[in-house]
């Protein structure tokens, strides 16, 4: 979208909305007024049209930052458009600000471009106080220099004909600006609006729709602007949610019956849509006083005999790790969601981060093989939930899905997952236990063992954090405990025979492979294919299972000159401090690859706190194939 596509005129009057691909929109404003709800709903409404979405909120670090600060910006994006939205874009397009300050937030973000149209509250330039009307007048100049097209609205005023305080109702203002610009329909959005503030009575409700039409009247008066975004061509039944919703919705169609948490930013979301719907599952959701209670909690009902769930972030990840032994030495089947976001310690508590991978691996006294996963996609985050609860119980032990912030608090559609009763847990066997049969009769070969349930005739043994020979008896020789960490060992060996090698995304041979891992897919894939488009030799490799990691990569490696890993989490800058790049630390895949496969695996990571951009890696990625060819043009000429 440019500056200059609005809706075609003739004598003054539209004759049609300009139709786009994509667009990608922002709404911002300071924390509490309600861009984020705004935001959410108008992407509903799109997805609900038959676009494609994808969505980022935009969160500052302290819950009530100061009003009109350039680090408090709050608020989301929206991209939206014709295909299905994998990532958030790179710039915006169109943008309504609630005032000039947060702008300067998302500026310093780099997210927007010349040519980015600002739809600004203008009730600044005549307030009270001189010194914002200064800092408004010098913002609006300074945008304009910068190539922002920025059109000062009354919007604050405008609300007023419907509410006395436009904070209470300046989103549902701007989410009719939004639909009339977009093309939107107002049915839909309605819907939307009475669901929203139903259990606030009609009477709100009724408000929020003259709020809602008064917004489209509103940009119909004051803009240009006209737009359509056709809907996909899928004849697919589609849902919307976020990733926190689909973990929540993945439990429930796993068939486990209890999640186990600590209210922690940003996972705590998906207990709160838990707790709206889980009992009428017959589920139960345990708010615990701490995060080691709730992991404890989970464990004991897992022991039990029904596997549950425990959900949190990097930090409640670390208060829960003795518990984590626990469950590997026990062998209790459990599933951990690792909501993951900026780190360490409280960090970056609102921000993404892909900071958790080695914790998840490998944060534990003593050898503690687990299963690790990570979602790619929302709609992996509902069934990799499904699938870790199977893994679990399969392979008697705690499962860690790996999602984050990009996927918790993002918006998409994707198809209705068809439910299946397989993805479920047979009834408990509460028949008597076979007599000689020991509570961890562990198979020489695959480390499985039978589970006995507390109740069953026969099937009584003590549970031990200790280690532990297969009668559960305290490994007082030497010999017991080398065998009890071998077979531990060995269920992690046998998952890895049953996966497949990982897909390429484009040709199976080339000069640069690049290896990514959890939300990044998108942004990978669509800078790969950008480059792909212009002629070069360059694929990826999104990974999933990253233990056991997924068979086959070495020989994947090899087909490439150069394989690289693009990651949201830190490494030392290229060549290390002082040149020792030797002593350099490196990003987390890339460490782990190197550490399993030998191969020479290159990198590039940064921590911005937010997603990256698709250009962002595409200008990482050209620049390594311009030094692999020009590295290949000095062997040449050497010869």
């Amino acid at each position: 979208m440019s500056s200059g596509q609005t809706a075609g005129t003739k004598d003054g009057q539209a004759i049609g909305p300009k139709v786009l691909g994509e667009c990608i929109v922002e709404i911002v404003s300071d924390s509490g007024e309600g861009a984020q709800k705004a935001g959410q709903s108008f992407a509903t409404v799109c997805a609900k049209m038959g676009n494609g979405v994808w969505t980022v909120e935009i969160i500052p670090a302290e819950i009530k930052p100061p009003a009109r600060s350039r680090a408090g910006a709050s608020g989301i994006r929206i991209r939206f458009g014709s295909r299905p939205m994998t990532n958030m874009g790179d710039y915006a397009d169109l943008v309504v600000a609630f005032n000039e300050q947060v702008l300067y937030g998302r500026l310093l973000n780099d997210a927007y471009r010349e040519g980015t149209v600002i739809l600004l509250e203008n009730k600044w330039a005549s307030d009270p106080d001189e010194q914002i009307r200064d800092m408004y007048n010098s913002a609006v100049e300074d945008f304009r220099a910068r190539g922002l097209i920025v059109h000062e609205l009354p919007m604050h005023e405008a609300c007023l004909e419907f509410v006395n305080d436009p904070k209470l109702g300046k989103n549902m203002f701007v989410l009719g600006m939004l639909s009339g610009i977009f093309d939107r329909d107002p049915s839909i959005t309605r819907r939307e609006i009475a669901a929203i503030f139903k259990k606030k009575g009609e009477a709100v409700i009724e408000t929020n729709n003259k709020l809602f039409q008064g917004g489209i009247d509103f940009a119909r008066k004051h803009l240009t602007y006209h737009f359509s975004v056709p809907p996909m061509s899928s004849k697919q039944e589609l849902i919307v949610t976020n990733g926190n919703d689909a973990v929540g919705l993945g439990v429930m169609a796993a068939g486990m019956e209890l999640v186990s948490m600590y209210p922690i930013t940003p996972a705590t979301s998906a207990t709160h849509y838990l707790a709206g719907v889980f009992h009428k599952m017959g589920g139960f959701i345990h708010q615990a006083e701490d995060e080691i209670a709730a992991i404890g909690f989970a464990i004991g009902a897992s022991y039990a005999g029904k596997t549950a769930c425990t959900i949190t972030s990097g930090p409640g990840l670390a208060l829960k790790t003795e518990f984590i032994g626990l469950a590997v030495m026990a062998e209790v089947p459990l599933v951990i969601v690792d909501v993951q976001r900026g780190g360490p310690a409280t960090g970056l508590p609102t921000k993404i981060e892909q900071g958790d991978l080695m914790a998840a691996l490998y944060a534990s006294p003593g050898d503690s093989p687990k299963i690790v996963m990570a979602a790619a996609t929302i709609e992996e985050c509902f069934h990799m939930v499904v699938t870790a609860r199977q893994l679990a119980e399969m392979f008697r032990g705690p499962v860690i899905v790996l999602t984050d912030a990009n996927l918790a608090t993002g918006q998409t559609c994707y198809p209705r997952p068809k439910l299946s009763e397989d993805w479920m847990a047979p009834p408990l066997d509460q028949s008597p236990w076979p007599e000689g049969v020991a509570p961890y009769d562990w198979d020489p070969q695959t480390g499985l063992s039978r589970r006995p349930i507390p109740g069953q005739r026969g099937g009584q043994y003590v549970l031990t954090g200790l280690a532990h020979t297969k009668h559960s008896h305290v490994a007082y020789d030497p010999r017991s405990n080398q065998v009890g960490c071998e077979m531990r060992s060995r269920k992690i060996a046998a998952l890895r025979s049953t996966l497949k090698p990982p897909k390429v995304h484009g040709d199976e041979e080339g000069d640069l492979l690049v290896v990514g891992w959890g939300s990044m897919l998108g942004a990978i894939e669509e800078a790969v294919d950008r480059l792909r488009a212009e002629g070069h030799r360059v694929s990826n490799v999104h990974l999933r299972f990253l233990s056991p990691l997924e068979p086959g990569l070495k020989e994947i490696f090899e087909r490439f000159t150069r394989v690289m890993t693009v990651e949201l989490n830190y490494s030392d800058p290229s060549g290390g401090f002082d040149g020792d790049w030797e002593g350099a630390r490196r990003s987390h895949l890339c460490q782990h690859l190197r550490a399993q496969t030998l191969v020479d695996i290159d990198h590039w990571s940064v921590t911005p706190g937010q997603p990256l951009r698709p250009g962002q890696i595409y200008d990482v990625l050209k620049g390594r194939l311009e030094a692999i060819r020009s590295a290949e043009g000095s062997a040449v000429g050497a010869r």
